[in-house]
């Protein structure tokens, strides 16, 4: 990926600052294959506990789920005290027990109690990052609590992965990879990607719903959505757009609209259960955050530009992430 995109990849944390309120960050990415039948989840993570509830116990933990439509999810997670891993203020330079990444390159792997995961992949995205937050200034200071980039948000992966020792070959797999972080996860948030619709190879979305607490209070959701078509961005995240975005999600279905000035867009990503993995992501401080992953998920976007005829986009192959802290979500938790 280009420089100016991948440092958008360097580590966050800063020890003076987690010493006082805990931090946890995230770099992820996800491929689905042509068919729009399999894809493949790979993330690392560094959690350090809120001194004021826990003592020590900072961590990096690697992760992967393998996706195959008629096929539960198989997972794997491995953790490592934070001082084993390698990370990089620079740009995307981690190694998290076997899982090494680069820029272009994931390799190694990750060892889980009942599957295990290998990876010879390169990927590459000539296209600048995508930064959704309305200003600059917001990346930097406290709020939000949590924050989000894709450097590389219309990525091509070839190479391989193993899973349990079977190899999947992987010729310009469509994904991307993205990276987060803050003091805790968002309190309730729904995610979703997709750069693999029927009959349209030149559009991708990205966008995200969430709620997070300012203090003892619960922020209103804020939903930010983008649309590439034709190497044109479309990106609501001005006041104005903000002010007017919709998102709504439940366990299964994430529903959302915008409009600005330029275009509007609405849609809906949607997944069954069969199709889920639960992941519990432990926060820094409070309860855990459970994660309803899905990457096989089904849904369709409409976008309409000035006076254009609408463009409506179906798929089955999405990214769709569902974060909320209740416990009777149905999905079961497998990592």
């Amino acid at each position: 990926m280009p420089m100016d995109a991948n440092r958008w990849n360097g580590c966050r944390y800063a020890p003076e600052g987690a010493a006082r309120f805990g931090h946890v960050e995230s770099w992820f990415a996800k491929l689905n294959d042509p068919e729009g039948r399999r894809a493949l989840w790979v993330k690392a993570t560094l959690r350090v506990p809120d001194p004021r509830e826990h003592a020590g116990g900072a961590v990096a933990e690697s992760w992967a789920i393998a996706f195959e439509r008629g096929r539960p999810p198989r997972a794997a997670k491995h953790t490592v005290p934070l001082g084993a891993a390698e990370l990089s203020a620079l740009g995307l330079d981690l190694t998290v027990g076997r899982l090494r990444w680069l820029p272009e390159t994931l390799t190694g792997g990750v060892d889980g109690v009942r599957h295990t995961f290998g990876f010879d992949l390169h990927a590459r995205d000539p296209g600048p990052a995508l930064a959704p937050l309305p200003h600059p200034r917001l990346y930097a200071g406290p709020f939000p609590s949590s924050k989000f980039v894709s450097p590389a948000p219309d990525a091509r992966f070839n190479g391989s992965f193993t899973v349990d020792g079977v190899t999947t070959a992987v010729s310009n797999w469509r994904g991307m990879q993205g990276h987060n972080w803050g003091r805790q996860h968002a309190h309730r948030y729904a995610w979703g990607h997709c750069n693999q619709f029927d009959d349209h190879d030149d559009l991708w979305f990205e966008g995200v719903t969430a709620q997070v607490r300012l203090g003892p209070l619960l922020a209103p959701p804020l939903t930010i959505l983008c649309v590439s078509h034709r190497g044109v961005r479309y990106v609501f995240n001005r006041v104005r757009d903000l002010a007017r975005a919709r998102g709504r999600f439940d366990f299964r279905t994430w529903r959302f609209e915008a409009i600005s000035a330029d275009a509007r867009v609405e849609g809906e990503l949607t997944a069954n259960v069969a199709d889920m993995a639960g992941l519990r992501y432990d926060n820094p401080h409070g309860p855990p955050t459970f994660c309803l992953n899905s990457k096989i998920a089904s849904g369709h976007l409409r976008l309409v530009v000035g006076g254009r005829a609408p463009l409506v986009a179906r798929t089955r192959a999405a990214a769709l992430e569902i974060g909320t802290h209740s416990t009777d979500h149905g999905v079961p938790i497998i990592a």
